[in-house]
């Protein structure tokens, strides 16, 4: 920027007064109408008059504090258009925010101060100056704080990378962050862009001085690309049944808790899902098992959760059905059918799985594993834990809505003429086994096993000596594995037969 005509020698050998200051602002190019110069020379007087006790500024000399202080602060506004509402972060004393809400009367301007002294200042200001769309945000500004707003600006001290991970929650889509920074600082615009990439795009840079001063200022300028999460919040509340629960005694959440037991689960129906990747897959890959969304207090939910009912929880209520502690929201669904299964009519072609498993997340792994190799459905006998448990669910990935349950008799009830392929350490290699054409695959319970008549017939998974056994629901991923593996082409003995035929 040019330099301007230098002010009067006399103007400024003068007392000060309006006068000198209105003649220091003509000589940097900032015109002021009457009206305006009472209004800044208001604010000059309180600055003056509070700043011995409250150490409001260094910059004493009446030249100095116009040109450092109020021709700096108004002369962003002449290099391009500011939005309001406009917040002023840090500002200190009231800059660059008062002295550009006096230039810009149509500005909306929020003085953010967290410094208590500094705080009562302000209001004072304030309510002397008397300007309406004035205000001040009294605190720390950190990307909790959310009150909407379309322009930023600071006279930035702390990096450009800081300040912008500061007004992620309170700058609106396309909104501004305006930076009045020193001239080095290509390093803070590079880690910025690192780290924003996508969410805040550099718009603007440009180079000026502050006129009669040797001080160089850079003023940097990014727009947000992404939408804050207010914005997010608030379409996602449209045409949607929201209901906020604070109470514990609330119905709502009573039944919402005892979807954390199996017997709850039974009982209502429903189940909850937590974990943002599995809640996103479910509410894309099954629609119409969804129920309701339930989040924190102003947590918006996703873009493809529709319209479902929003149950909106006091943040200690969630903690509650948030048992492994994601803090994302959750997704509440209805259970699909789990017709029973009768021994009388057997097994389909294919492999059926018998899950015994007392532990959730065993059961959740092992109807896994037989969605992953292709079983033809999977059997909860009368010991197994509900597979819609919270921890079955999550061990399961979702697959416990996409495989065929069935409920099945109790582990004892199970006849032993079935075609049953039984896992036990004491049984025989499973390589040397012969699959049927449609079999059950049946691992025993967690600790006690399998009863007596399928351990006599059983089948093992060779692993070293020094290693008792395997894991339940591991076992039974092997053995589908092997299954899979030889799906089509008989076993290896039928296969070496086959072989021998040929040679023949």
């Amino acid at each position: 920027m040019m330099l301007k005509k230098q002010p009067s020698s006399s103007l400024l050998r003068s007392s000060p007064d309006m006068t000198q200051m209105d003649a220091v602002l003509r000589s940097c190019g900032i015109g002021l109408s009457r009206v305006q110069l009472h209004q800044l020379w208001a604010y000059h007087s309180l600055l003056r008059e509070r700043n011995a006790d409250l150490n409001l500024t260094r910059v004493r000399n009446f030249t100095n504090m116009v040109l450092k202080l109020y021709a700096d602060s108004m002369l962003p506004a002449d290099l391009l258009e500011l939005p309001s509402p406009l917040l002023d972060l840090g500002t200190g004393p009231g800059m660059p925010g008062i002295p550009l809400k006096i230039y810009r009367p149509s500005l909306e301007v929020v003085l953010a101060e967290s410094r208590g002294k500094r705080v009562d200042f302000l209001q004072e200001a304030v309510a002397r100056l008397s300007l309406p769309g004035l205000s001040v945000e009294a605190g720390r500004i950190t990307e909790r704080f959310e009150t909407p707003v379309r322009g930023v600006i600071t006279r930035a001290v702390e990096t450009i990378e800081m300040t912008l991970g500061r007004v992620t929650g309170c700058l609106a889509m396309n909104g501004l962050v305006i930076l009045m920074k020193g001239p080095n600082c290509d390093d803070e615009i590079a880690m910025a862009q690192d780290r924003f990439s996508g969410t805040f795009a550099q718009v603007f840079d440009r180079p000026y001085r502050i006129p009669h001063t040797g001080h160089a200022r850079r003023l940097v300028v990014y727009r947000r690309m992404d939408e804050p999460l207010y914005s997010r919040q608030a379409r996602a509340m449209e045409g949607r049944a929201v209901r906020t629960i604070t109470s514990d005694q609330n119905p709502v959440f009573k039944d919402l808790k005892k979807t954390l037991t199996g017997r709850g689960i039974q009982k209502s129906g429903q189940a909850l899902v937590s974990g943002e990747k599995l809640v996103d897959e479910i509410l894309n890959t099954h629609p119409g098992c969804c129920r309701a969304w339930v989040s924190r207090q102003n947590q918006p939910p996703p873009d493809t959760a529709g319209l479902l009912p929003w149950y909106q929880l006091a943040p200690e209520l969630l903690r509650d059905l948030d048992i492994f502690g994601t803090r994302a929201p959750l997704l509440l669904i209805c259970l699909p059918d789990m017709p029973p299964w009768a021994p009388s009519e057997g097994f389909p072609s294919g492999v059926s799985v018998l899950i015994p498993f007392q532990d959730p997340e065993n059961v959740g792994a092992a109807i896994r594993s037989a969605a992953a190799f292709g079983a033809a459905q999977a059997i909860l006998l009368a010991e197994s834990a509900n597979p819609f448990h919270p921890k079955a669910l999550r061990a399961s990935g979702g697959a416990a809505l996409s495989l065929p349950l069935r409920s099945g008799p109790a582990l004892g009830a199970v006849p032993a003429e079935l075609p049953i392929m039984a896992l036990s350490a004491d049984g025989t290699d499973i390589r040397q086994a012969e699959f049927p054409e449609a079999f059950g695959l049946l691992a025993g319970l967690e600790g006690p096993g399998l009863p007596e008549h399928w351990r006599r017939c059983a089948v093992r998974i060779p692993i070293r000596a020094e290693v008792e056994s395997l894991n339940a629901a591991a076992a039974m991923s092997v053995a589908l594995y092997e299954w899979k593996r030889r799906e089509g082409g008989g076993s290896e003995s039928t296969r070496r037969k086959a072989e021998s035929g040929k040679e023949e």
